[in-house]
């Protein structure tokens, strides 16, 4: 338990560090080119993630997100147990990373965002994002799960792009963006909304994808 813990918390406080730092590195870098920074920013956290599922998928899974931890829980791959370890955590992970990354950047530990990202069609976009990041993570890991890594991190980067609220997908990492205010920040006070979102569309994939895709008898 204790080694699939340090797991959880150090490959989140890294996704986290890959998110936000490269966030900061691509706005200073891009001289006002949102369309830029993004990019650079999708393609850091794409390579970042398939690094971070390869590193520790074979230790604690490689969550790094209370709604696949949920949702490997509802599908019993799982022990109910691990649930709130794995939850805990995967946030206290993040806000190390966000910690870590603004030391790096010589900015304050903790800062509140004053991005703006709320409204039904960002709501909207957070359903979609987490359900197919889940419809994903069940799809190849019962078909192909040697491609698992490749494929979530795939689907990010492009979930960066079709979305307008640039998938975040991830409470843990909704909560962590919100105490940085810099290129991948939230606002505290929009960060409820996209959760329950991000909750929603993962229970309507596990849902789905469990019909779909049904384990067999030897898994």
């Amino acid at each position: 338990m204790l080694k699939k813990l340090v797991a959880e918390f150090l490959g989140t406080a890294f996704l986290l560090a890959v998110v936000v730092g490269s966030g900061i590195m691509a706005q200073t870098l891009s001289s006002g080119n949102t369309a830029i920074a993004l990019l650079a920013n999708a393609l850091a956290t794409g390579a970042g993630l398939i690094a971070l599922i390869l590193m520790f998928g074979n230790l604690s899974g490689a969550h790094f997100n209370p709604v696949v931890t949920l949702s490997e829980a509802w599908q019993k791959n799982l022990p109910t147990q691990f649930i709130l370890p794995y939850i805990v955590a995967q946030i206290l992970g993040a806000f190390a990373g966000v910690a870590a990354t603004h030391g790096m950047f010589d900015l304050p530990v903790f800062f509140a965002s004053t991005h703006v990202r709320t409204g039904v069609s960002q709501w909207w976009s957070e359903c979609i994002a987490t359900f197919g990041l889940i419809a994903v993570i069940i799809s190849t890991s019962r078909t192909r799960p040697t491609t698992t890594p490749f494929a979530v991190a795939a689907y990010i980067t492009a979930a960066y792009w079709f979305t307008s609220s640039t998938s975040f997908a991830n409470p843990a990492v909704t909560l962590a963006r919100s105490v940085s205010d810099t290129f991948a920040g939230i606002r505290p006070i929009d960060a409820p909304g996209f959760i329950v979102a991000q909750l929603i569309g993962a229970a309507c994939a596990t849902v789905l994808f469990n019909w779909l895709y049904p384990k067999s008898s030897s898994q």
